[in-house]
Parts: C-alpha cells; structure tokens; sequence
C-alpha cells in the first residue's frame, strides 16, 4: 500500500472543504480510476461569507499547501495540478504562489465572484472554458472530472494537513475562523473535537450577553442558539456570533436571500425561482411560514446541486432565532 495512504487512513483526516470526505477513500477511487490522464485541483475558493481558513494558510504557509498538492500529484500520477483561487486570493496570494510553482506542472487559474463557482464540476467546466454550471453527477470527478479525466480536487486546509501528516506533524487538528461581535476575532489551530462552547472558551471569545451563531459557513451554516452549542463546528469550521437583542434578523435573512441569488447560476427553475420567491416573502415581515416551509423543502428536494438543496439552513435557523 503506498505509503501516504497509509497515513492518512491513520490519521483520519477528513476534508476540509465542509463535506468531511475521508481523505484516504477519495485519494484511493481516483488512484484506482483508468484514464488517459488524471488531474488534483486545490480549491481554494472559500467562498461562503465569514470563513477565511483558507485564506489564513495562503498567506502564513504557502510551502507547505504546495507539499501537499506536489504529494498528491505524485501519489495520484496527475498530469497536471491547478490551484483555483479566489478572485481576492488570486491578487493578494497569487505572486507568491507563482514563486514556489514556478518549475513545477501546476497552474493558477482566477475564480469568478460567484458562490456557484466553488462547487466542483462547475470548477472543471472553468477551467476547461465552459458554462459556469454545475454538471449531473454521477459520473463523480474522481472517474470523470476535469477534461473528463479522473481528478482529485481537496481544499487548501485538507492539502496543508497532508504535507504535514506525511512529515509526521499532524496532532489531530483543525482551522477556526471565529469572527462577529467578540473580542478575539481570527484564526486558530485546535482539536478536531472541540464543542463549540468549548472553542470560544479556549479563545476567550465568550460573549457576556444573549446571542446566536452561525457554525460551518456564513450561507449555508447551521443557526445556532446558545443553549445548542455543546457540539463540534461543522463543515468549514467558521464560527459567527451575532448579539440577539441587537441584530436585525430581517436583514440578514435578506442579505442571505441576495448572496445565494447572486451566487447561483439560473440552470435550474428551484434554485431560480425558489429564492427569489424567499425574497419576496421576506419584504413582507408578515412572513407566511407555510408558505416559506414549501418552498424550503422544494428547493432541497428539486434543485440541481448542493446550492439550492443547503439554501434552506440559513432561514430556518434565523426564524429559530425570531420564534426564541
């Protein structure tokens, strides 16, 4: 067995991106696929508000996220690595990066603004210069991704602990972002199973009034109330805390509602229509839940990708927040 799969399996490094895929599993499918040619791609889109993890490596230890990618493309044998960036990361992290790539097969290639453009295959149709929308799956990218070739594609986070489970360094941690109305904002590097309450402690982050947070992501992360936060942070591992008797929840609810209109690509008629519908009902403040419920679940049963089907989380936490 080679030998870096045998340490992450050891590890039980799971991604990073939010999905939480054992890392070990999907560097083994694509290892296993047949093709003319295999590609690992390193998404580093981050583009749900309130998450900068990503961003924080980018700028603190780059070498190390090109470890990771360079092992990856070694282990895989890709014909070529792409580091997808960000459209701020791409000026900001670009040059950088450029430097440590510079004789290596491994390409920068720019994300456009919006959120759709962090989802997979629509980052294999970017990349090959197609249509900014998402692709039917299965066939999964690992069999058939980018130029129809079998294709690894990790987040920067996941990259970065490769480089260091193979150096023998990883000490079963995660990346932070802790950010709102607190007095330590930034991030921080602790255990993978750390409950929530349990981070903002060990950051003296916790907050001397009622509030709520968001957990996971700024659009589609999980509202939480502060009797609920006795649990791990999931997905990217962000963390946002909103004073309850002070934040407008209408507004947020409507800025949620623009992020995902302006972040979708229109290819489907729930997505679409869907949360332009929630717009709408959202300038009513005599918000009808029934009719807000319909469209929730018809979004997570009818929309295309994952964009419209996690749409929901975000309003249903925010009236949680109203109804407490």
């Amino acid at each position: 067995m080679n030998d870096i799969i045998s340490k992450l399996k050891e590890s039980g490094l799971t991604g990073r991106g939010g999905a939480g895929f054992p890392t070990a599993t999907k560097w083994e499918s694509v290892m296993a696929a047949s093709g003319e040619a295999k590609y690992v791609i390193c998404n580093a889109s981050e583009g749900e508000p309130n998450v900068f993890k990503d961003g924080f490596i980018l700028e603190n230890y780059p070498q190390v996220l090109i470890e990771g990618i360079i092992l990856a493309m070694e282990t895989v044998k890709a014909k070529a690595g792409y580091i997808y960036l960000k459209y701020d990361y791409f000026d900001k992290y670009g040059p950088k990066l450029k430097e440590l790539i510079a004789d290596k097969s491994i390409t920068l290639f720019r994300k456009p603004h919006e959120y759709i453009a962090g989802e997979e295959t629509v980052i294999c149709n970017l990349i090959e210069g197609k249509r900014m929308e998402p692709r039917q799956r299965p066939p999964f990218i690992s069999t058939a991704g980018l130029f129809g070739c079998p294709t690894l594609m990790n987040n920067v986070e996941t990259f970065y602990y490769v480089a260091k489970i193979n150096k023998g360094e990883y000490k079963n941690t995660r990346f932070y972002s802790i950010n709102g109305k607190i007095k330590n904002p930034g991030v921080y590097e602790l255990p993978v199973d750390l409950t929530i309450n349990q981070i903002l402690t060990q950051t003296n982050n916790v907050p001397d009034f009622d509030f709520f947070l968001q957990v996971g992501g700024g659009a589609v992360g999980e509202i939480l109330l502060v009797n609920e936060i006795d649990k791990p942070a999931t997905g990217a591992a962000s963390i946002t805390v909103f004073d309850k008797n002070t934040t407008d929840i209408y507004k947020m609810m409507d800025e949620l509602a623009d992020f995902f209109l302006n972040g979708n690509c229109d290819k489907c008629v729930p997505c679409r229509e869907g949360i332009y519908r929630i717009k709408t009902l959202l300038k009513e403040k005599n918000i009808d839940l029934d009719d807000l419920e319909l469209l929730f679940q018809n979004l997570e049963k009818a929309s295309f990708c994952a964009l419209g089907k996690g749409a929901p989380t975000g309003f249903r936490g925010l009236l949680k927040v109203l109804a407490n």
